[in-house]
């Protein structure tokens, strides 16, 4: 038995696991299991047993017989709790070269760890789970022990989605597969220890599958993307305090790199791993700087990595599996910055990283980066704000209002601000006594505010609160919309719904699946569009059959501020720092990213003639305005 065998030693069978090549077989519709028996699987590394009273496979295995791209696999597992990482290869091009996703049955814990079912692509046989976790590739879901429960992926194109047990939704929605769609063999992986079982697998084509349209991948401003790539040479033959250069080595064959759409260089898709220990390769680009400067980098690694600036040595660090406490994942992001002293001129930044297990790689970014389309302008910035959340437009009065939202003095105290189009404050305390206000409105001769329990009716003209409506029942409001007639539509984030008030009643107007945290509100044409970040999208409501008319991936992100233009474009803010433009075909632009110096980006208002967007940047207090093009 080899129940204890450890996740470093077992993950190194699958390189060795063969995919016997086979012509492409049709698929029907209906779908039937495969039997375990040598005529249709490899076994050498799996045995078939009993288990539970029906037929199962220990261990690991691939099918002789199958090519499968797009479709659905179905299977049943069984599992004892202990750790094992029981899963799937599918789309499987050659040896190490294939999809996967796996289950930890030892995670699935009342503690709910977000990583129980993980999905990775797999390049020249390495195992990169530290490189690829969070949305899209790791998710929590509920394994239960000493039982048969279901599994079943349905893949198509670059999308999969993996369900565990009776679950009616996915626990896992992959919605960017990582290697290039491609027809590939099936295989099971799992120790045979006993951990793990498998039973009743099958496959099959589906035309019928129906996934949504993905969300969109912004690059994130700053990204190092350009590196070159020595080949691997093992680990104890490299000196780490040498550059690269200086190692008593045969010449390096450099060879050029480019990180993948999310900012990762992965090693793997270049190289594979030699046997016998651990592997180091030596990556290096040039930064060019215009002046003598200190310049920030976010930096991230796995696993160890020594950096050289202009052959001096700057920067080591250990980012293996364990190796700060037991429960240390390792897992690759911009957790670590460097200080580069950059001098005028070209700068070769060296990286001497090795890898022993679970990923290897590494992804910098300028820590100063942000990024404005073409045409985009900062106008000005007004600051000393306390906590801006969200600004609104009077078009009568030619003014912006700008709510302090304050959340270091909870219940009552707080403002609303009087700022004039050029950026200068003309009444930073204009309406006071608010509890907490968010979202702003401007209907005729009222500003409609909203706190966390209550709508407020504000007297432009007297500047001081007319009304406040209690919301029964109300947990998080968070924006609000008037219409022509009155009716005033806020929604309630953490309750998951969108009201309605008319004549001073509240009514649930839009609850359910669809409308999970609702936060940013736009009235327009007879919809109301409603920013649901529990899904990441935008989405157009008809205002009398309350139907969804329209559906628009807009990506991970708080979705915050919704405003028009007078051609009909939306404007939609992340909160944590993207602007957008939805044209009336619904095409997605960005238009600004300031999500790596962390400049926050609340509740939008739109001032037309002058094609001004301003926005409350919320943590630092300030408020901005910009130009954008037609």
């Amino acid at each position: 038995m080899i129940r204890n065998l450890s996740p470093r030693k077992w993950r190194s069978w699958l390189a060795a696991i063969p995919l016997a090549w086979a012509s492409s077989i049709g698929f029907g519709q209906d779908a039937r299991a495969v039997p375990f028996d040598a005529a249709r699987w490899d076994l050498g590394r799996a045995r078939v047993v009993e288990h539970l009273g029906r037929q199962a496979l220990v261990g690991s295995a691939t099918l002789k017989d199958a090519m499968f791209q797009d479709g659905v696999i179905e299977l049943d597992m069984a599992v004892t709790g202990e750790r094992s990482y029981p899963g799937v290869l599918f789309r499987q091009v050659s040896p190490g070269n294939t999809e996967r996703f796996y289950l930890r049955p030892h995670r699935a814990t009342a503690a709910r760890y977000p990583d129980v079912v993980q999905y990775l692509p797999m390049f020249n046989g390495v195992d990169s789970w530290q490189l690829y976790s969070g949305d899209g590739f790791t998710a929590f879901a509920p394994v239960p022990t000493g039982q048969w429960f279901h599994v079943r992926l349905e893949v198509k194109g670059s999308q999969a989605r993996i369900f565990v047990g009776d679950m009616k939704s996915p626990a896992l929605e992959i919605p960017h597969l990582q290697r290039e769609p491609a027809s590939g063999g099936i295989g099971l992986m799992a120790p045979m220890d006993g951990s793990a079982f498998f039973s009743n697998l099958s496959y099959r084509k589906d035309d019928t599958l129906r996934f949504d349209p993905p969300p969109p991948v912004w690059g994130a401003p700053g990204i190092i993307r350009d590196w070159e790539l020595s080949g691997a040479v093992k680990a104890a033959l490299v000196e780490d305090d040498r550059p690269p250069q200086a190692q008593r080595l045969p010449a390096l064959a450099w060879r050029p790199a480019k990180v993948d759409s999310q900012g990762r260089l992965d090693v793997s898709r270049f190289l594979g791993r030699q046997p016998g220990g651990p592997d180091t390769v030596f990556v290096r680009t040039t930064l060019r700087a215009d002046q003598d400067e200190i310049r920030r980098i976010r930096f991230g690694y796995s696993d160890t990595a020594t950096v050289f600036l202009n052959g001096k040595p700057i920067y080591t660090g250990d980012n293996s599996y364990t190796l700060r406490d037991p429960s240390f994942l390792g897992i690759m992001g911009t957790f670590d910055t460097l200080f580069l002293p950059l001098r005028k001129g070209d700068n070769e930044l060296q990286v001497t990283l090795t890898e022993s297990m679970g990923g290897w790689g590494l992804v910098a970014q300028d820590a100063k980066a942000t990024f404005a389309a073409p045409g985009v302008s900062k106008l000005w910035k007004a600051t000393g704000f306390r906590v801006p959340e969200s600004a609104a437009y009077d078009s009568v009065r030619e003014v912006l209002y700008v709510s302090n939202f304050d959340p270091y003095r909870l219940g009552a105290g707080q403002t609303i601000s009087r700022v004039g189009l050029d950026g200068k404050i003309l009444d930073r305390d204009w309406v006071k006594d608010l509890r907490n206000p968010a979202g702003l409105k401007v209907h005729g001769d009222t500003l409609w505010v909203v706190e966390p329990r209550a709508l407020v009716e504000v007297d432009i003209a007297a500047g001081n609160i007319r009304a406040r409506h209690d919301i029964p029942g109300a947990q998080m409001l968070n924006d609000v919309e008037v219409d022509a007639s009155g009716v005033v539509y806020v929604s309630d984030s953490r309750k998951g719904c969108v009201l309605r008030m008319a004549g001073g009643k509240p009514e649930v107007f839009l609850d359910g699946p669809d409308f999970v945290r609702p936060n940013g509100l736009l009235l327009q044409g007879g919809r109301l569009w409603v920013a649901t970040n529990g899904d990441g999208t935008l989405k157009a409501v008809d205002i009398t059959t309350k139907a969804i008319q329209k559906v628009l991936p807009v990506g991970k992100g708080i979705g915050d501020g919704l405003a028009a233009d007078e051609a009909g474009n939306l404007f939609m803010t992340h909160n944590e720092g993207r602007l957008f433009r939805i044209d009336p075909r619904g095409t997605i632009l960005e238009l600004l990213d300031t999500t790596v110096p962390g400049q926050y980006l609340g509740d939008i208002t739109y001032v037309p003639g002058r094609r001004m967007v301003v926005a409350p940047t919320y943590l630092d207090g300030g408020l901005v305005a910009y130009e954008i093009p037609r």
